[in-house]
């Protein structure tokens, strides 16, 4: 069992393919096949972690398929559908100074270069042309949810995870 701390959600069991036990998988890595290099895969039940090991998976179509050794046949394989599918951050490439994996922004505070706090991120898009934070403050007008492109050195100026703060060159009223 794994803590939920330590945990990556990569993507999750989209269906089934087949009899023996193969489960369509909906990646959220860039690319997509990227997920069949991990293993153990994680799946959350019943308020834990529990690893599966991958004992193969490629790609059939424009869909990724897998075959998890815990699942002999559609019926065990059926059980996973709709679950998550996460590795643990130890599974994970270590990243080069600047770069950040977007789970580890979440939650982060937002503050712009004249010390207005503009929320706390909840998301993150990808757009094609870049990455785009979901921020959201609650105050007494209510919830107000801000889009704030993660453009580096333009936008983002600074990302401090220790503070938990990333500060930006954003106008409050956007």
């Amino acid at each position: 069992m794994q803590h939920a701390d330590n945990m990556i959600v990569l993507g999750h069991i989209s269906g089934l393919f087949g009899v023996q036990g193969w489960v369509k998988v909906y990646s959220h890595t860039e690319p997509r096949n990227n997920i069949l290099n991990y293993s153990p895969w994680y799946l959350y039940s019943g308020g834990e972690w529990l690893p599966y090991q991958v004992v193969q998976g490629k790609q059939h179509g424009k869909t990724l398929i897998a075959q998890l050794e815990q699942c002999p046949d559609r019926d065990s394989a059926a059980a996973l559908v709709g679950r998550e599918i996460a590795v643990t951050r130890q599974q994970l490439p270590a990243l080069v100074e600047g770069d950040y994996y977007w789970r580890d922004l979440l939650g982060l505070q937002v503050i712009n270069l004249v010390d207005v706090d503009l929320g706390q991120v909840t998301n993150l898009m990808e757009t094609g042309a870049n990455d785009v934070l979901v921020v959201e403050q609650t105050d007494t007008d209510g919830k107000q949810e801000r889009l704030i492109p993660f453009i580096r050195e333009q936008v983002i100026k600074q990302v401090d995870l220790q503070e938990g703060v990333i500060r930006v060159d954003w106008d409050p009223e956007f």
